[in-house]
């Protein structure tokens, strides 16, 4: 895991989440490794996303991030990546006793490493973990980044309604292609209950992203995964009775597939002929707003 940082390998690092999970013990290890070796620096980029409990779309995780405060000094290590950059001291904060860059300047960084989608993702989950939009503002217009503009970009389309990180990519896929946007968590009351959804375009098109956690971990108490597959059927089932909408599901592999908007455009692409939907933009508070 680290020089001297074993840990027993197990099923709770599989996957996405799962390797985010053990770089997060890394990083701790790496942390406590450094401590009075002059070497040790607050730990940052996809590291300090770890610690903050930020998930991210394909994180750079193969080293340990940390960032030296000074616009020299940095390296690429087998084990470390020192990111030579200034860091006011505003911008470090401790979880758990290890010091870390704050929510809002990890999220910068990781933005402005990464392409659209990924800028997005780290934008969407910082807010949602309590970072501040105002704040990532600052931090991106207090000196010149490469990647800025695309973090830019990425920012003022950021939403803390998005729970996941396949969501987060879905929605930057849409904006990419220049698809309306859709509002996000909507709870629809139908005759059998409430449901909240992934993403809708004024109740007529429902698109829900299925992650692995739809019918395998969140199953509830005593629930097969048939029955699950079965009470996910009835609740579409019962959206579509209940409000008429069409309802779209894509996976991690259509996504990965870039399958998405071939499957949404057409339905966008058929109610605007109708002259039933409207643009759409994300106000800073994450709430679907049409455009003049």
């Amino acid at each position: 895991m680290y020089p001297g940082a074993y840990v027993l390998a197990g099923e709770e690092f599989a996957g996405h989440e799962g390797a985010q999970g053990l770089h997060r013990l890394a990083s701790i290890a790496a942390s406590i490794t450094e401590i009075g070796t002059g070497t040790d620096l607050p730990l940052s980029h996809a590291s300090a996303a770890a610690l903050h409990g930020i998930p991210l779309l394909k994180p750079d995780i193969a080293r340990v991030h940390v960032t030296t405060g000074r616009s020299a000094g940095g390296s690429i290590r087998k084990y470390r990546h020192i990111h030579a950059a200034p860091l006011d001291p505003v911008e470090v904060t401790f979880v758990d006793g290890t010091a870390v860059t704050t929510v809002e300047r990890t999220a910068v960084d990781v933005a402005c490493c990464g392409d659209f989608a990924q800028a997005l993702t780290a934008f969407d989950h910082g807010l949602r973990a309590g970072g501040r939009a105002d704040l990532m503002r600052d931090i991106l217009g207090n000196r010149r980044r490469r990647g800025g503009s695309v973090a830019r970009r990425a920012l003022d389309r950021a939403s803390p309604l998005s729970e996941s990180v396949g969501e987060s990519w879905s929605r930057a896929q849409m904006i990419e292609a220049g698809l309306p946007l859709p509002r996000l968590q909507h709870t629809f009351r139908c005759a059998s209950g409430n449901y909240r959804t992934d993403f809708d375009w004024q109740g007529l098109v429902i698109g829900e992203f299925d992650g692995m956690v739809k019918y395998g971990r969140h199953l509830r108490s005593g629930e097969s995964a048939a029955e699950s597959v079965a009470r996910e059927k009835r609740r579409e089932d019962d959206l579509r009775g209940t409000s008429g909408a069409m309802v779209r599901r894509w996976t991690w592999a259509d996504l990965e597939r870039h399958r998405l908007v071939a499957l949404v455009t057409p339905l966008a692409g058929a109610l605007r002929t109708l002259g039933r939907l409207a643009e759409f933009t994300l106000t800073e508070s994450g709430h679907a707003q049409p455009i003049p």
